[in-house]
């Protein structure tokens, strides 16, 4: 019998997806260390998978629940960057089709940047719809983050095409003419919710790192206008940018001061 290098046992196992598979039987009986070391990397990536297959499963829960009373348009909404010195809030609103599958998908903060950009590109790409709206830091000082949020929230929903039937909401209460269901913690528990997590903090984190090319000293494109350390140290060296939001503390201070 032939024996099988090393290289063409991992290069075979890239297409093998079940320990029954004739192949993957015949080389349990390979005692050498490195075939051993193959076989329980190929285990640990399959038992990956398979939570994050049921994860997702488990994260489709909401949108069945909506399904099977007949409802088709099911839109997740979902916002970023209510606690900011500077940028606006963003919010999204996704539509997904009954078929979407994207194992992996969660709460935008949980992921990498590199993830959230390739799962953005594929949300984009196979959503039935896809809307994101943000409001200003002026208007954020104008009228308090709280209700920025609600009408970033609205305006991104109110673009949708088509328009929904249901909203899946991460813990916001808005007044709506369509269906809505407010879930704690949504971003975690849907798959819309946490679509619309992801395509909002792409879109924002794209416009900070925009906004650092003008104001480089705030270091935009890694805080994202949160209060680092650094960004705190910007605004007492440099004062502040038409994009930082005034009632918030300390750019409130700082203000007062002068």
């Amino acid at each position: 019998m032939k024996i099988v290098t090393i290289a063409e046992i991992e290069q075979q196992l890239t297409n093998i997806k079940d320990e029954s598979d004739p192949f993957f039987i015949k080389i349990q009986q390979d005692e050498r260390k490195g075939v051993q070391q193959l076989i329980h990397r190929w285990q640990k990536k399959m038992e990956q998978e398979r939570q994050l297959k049921e994860k997702f499963v488990e994260m489709k829960g909401y949108e069945l629940k909506w399904r099977t009373q007949g409802y088709k348009y099911i839109a997740g909404v979902d916002e970023v960057g209510r606690g900011p010195l500077a940028g606006p809030v963003v919010a999204a609103a996704v539509i997904l089709p009954e078929d979407f599958y994207l194992p992996g998908i969660d709460d935008s903060k949980k992921i990498s940047e590199k993830k959230r950009n390739e799962y953005d590109e594929i949300i984009r790409r196979e959503a039935l719809a896809v809307s994101v709206a943000k409001i200003d830091a002026a208007e954020i000082d104008r009228v308090n983050i709280y209700e920025a949020t609600k009408k970033a929230m609205l305006a991104a929903i109110a673009s949708l095409s088509p328009q929904p039937e249901v909203l899946l909401i991460d813990a916001m209460k808005l007044e709506t003419p369509f269906m809505v269901d407010s879930i704690i913690k949504g971003d975690a528990k849907s798959v819309s919710i946490a679509a619309a997590s992801i395509v909002a903090k792409v879109a924002r984190d794209r416009l900070m790192v925009e906004l650092s090319t003008q104001f480089p000293e705030y270091g935009f494109q890694q805080n994202m206008g949160y209060g680092t350390k650094e960004h705190i140290h910007a605004i007492q060296s440099h004062g502040i940018t038409p994009y930082h939001r005034k009632s918030f503390a300390p750019v409130k201070e700082w203000v007062m001061d002068k």
